[in-house]
């Protein structure tokens, strides 16, 4: 308490430039461990989002049965959904020379066009880009294998972590509650509690949201008649778990397949109209009745947050963004000196703040300050008024 009075003594610039080192400090820190956070931040949702299942289990077997069978069951859904995945890609792969040529078609097109109509000669652009997909399948390949190698690592390192927090969850839980003063455990409680629910309740109903996303893509694709339509409507369910961004780049996936395969722009249209839709059913309907309510963080932030998590962390860093800020706000809400960050983060939008208060008061004072104004010019004004008729008189 007396050091938290004695930095209140520092002036603003001091306590100012404290933070801005201490959040340098952990931007760096969070950038460097990437390696080591990133698959301990998916492991700890993944925990979260499994306890359930841990539970149950656990009171018909011993521990480790309990443990190894909850991440068995986890490990089968996720090996399910990437065969069906590998299987789509599959025949979309077997497409890609038909698609190489209708590229090439339409830059020859844009190529005479130009020429034609512009007087642009972009022979030589036209000439690298073409050259350039020619021979950057060996290159795509390579850093294909090079990408699964490296997630290799993190596949095996994930299941571990949550294998090891089930393990040792109660020496984690003592942990964070030796931590902190005896008079703080009813709090630390509740935002245990509340984080774990959140999370559950967060993830969960993503989970639902993101696989009604993917059927109504795939339907919509196909029903417009559009190739590879369910493995594209899936890409645009999973990339619309990125709030506000994904659902731009879900978009543009259809749109370019149409471009290359067909010719006209109705089927361009009737995507677009198609996603729009969807985007407006998930945007109004889905996301407020099943995703959790619990971790409502306004567009705002969310972009704001997407956005750094993809500049720190990459694609992983967006994914993990809104969660992340989800459990800051719980704790932000449960201590006094951070409420309102927690209330910048939130949704609600108050119909009366600090500031719009002092503005009625100003408003107020200046109408009063105008009115005495008023009664002073009038009073000197019958004063100048009573002056003349003596003189005249």
């Amino acid at each position: 308490m007396e050091q938290r009075q004695d930095f209140e003594l520092y002036p603003f610039y001091v306590k100012a430039s404290i933070v801005l080192v201490g959040l340098i400090a952990a931007v760096f820190i969070l950038y460097v461990l990437s390696p080591v956070i990133v698959p301990l931040a998916f492991a700890v949702l993944i925990t979260i989002l499994l306890n359930r299942l841990y539970v149950q289990l656990e009171k018909r077997m011993p521990k480790v049965l309990a443990i190894l069978a909850t991440i068995l069951i986890a490990i089968l859904l996720l090996a399910g959904l990437f065969y069906f995945l590998s299987t789509q890609i599959a025949g979309f792969m077997q497409s890609l020379p038909l698609l190489k040529q209708k590229i090439f078609a339409l830059l020859h097109d844009l190529q005479i066009w130009s020429k034609h109509k512009l007087g642009i000669n972009v022979d030589k652009q036209v000439s690298s880009i073409t050259t350039g997909f020619s021979e950057g399948g060996g290159q795509m390949i390579t850093n294909t294998i090079g990408t699964l190698v490296a997630s290799l690592g993190v596949i095996v390192l994930v299941p571990t972590y949550v294998f090891m927090m089930f393990y040792y969850k109660p020496l984690i839980l003592d942990f964070i509650f030796q931590v902190f003063k005896e008079e703080n455990s009813l709090r630390v409680a509740e935002i245990l509690s509340e984080t774990k629910s959140a999370v559950q309740s967060f993830m969960q109903g993503l989970m639902i949201e993101t696989a009604i996303v993917c059927i109504m893509n795939s339907v919509a694709l196909l029903i417009i008649g559009v190739p590879s339509a369910i493995v594209i409507g899936v890409i645009g369910g999973i990339l619309n778990i990125l709030p506000y961004i994904g659902g731009v780049v879900a978009i543009a996936l259809p749109v370019l397949m149409v471009t290359i395969t067909s010719e006209g722009y109705t089927e361009q249209l009737l995507v677009i109209g198609a996603y729009a839709i969807i985007q407006f059913i998930d945007n109004n309907i889905l996301v407020p009745r099943i995703v959790s309510k619990k971790v409502q963080i306004n567009a705002l932030m969310s972009i704001i947050v997407v956005l750094l998590g993809g500049l720190l962390w990459g694609i992983p860093g967006m994914f993990l963004s809104i969660p992340f800020i989800g459990v800051l706000k719980i704790i932000f809400d449960r201590i006094e000196d951070m409420k309102p960050w927690g209330r910048l983060l939130g949704d609600e939008i108050p119909t009366e703040h600090t500031g719009l208060v002092w503005q009625k008061r100003w408003d107020r004072i200046f109408r009063r300050m105008q009115k005495k104004k008023e009664i002073e010019e009038n009073l000197a004004a019958a004063e100048q008024s009573a002056g003349e008729d003596k003189t005249t008189s």
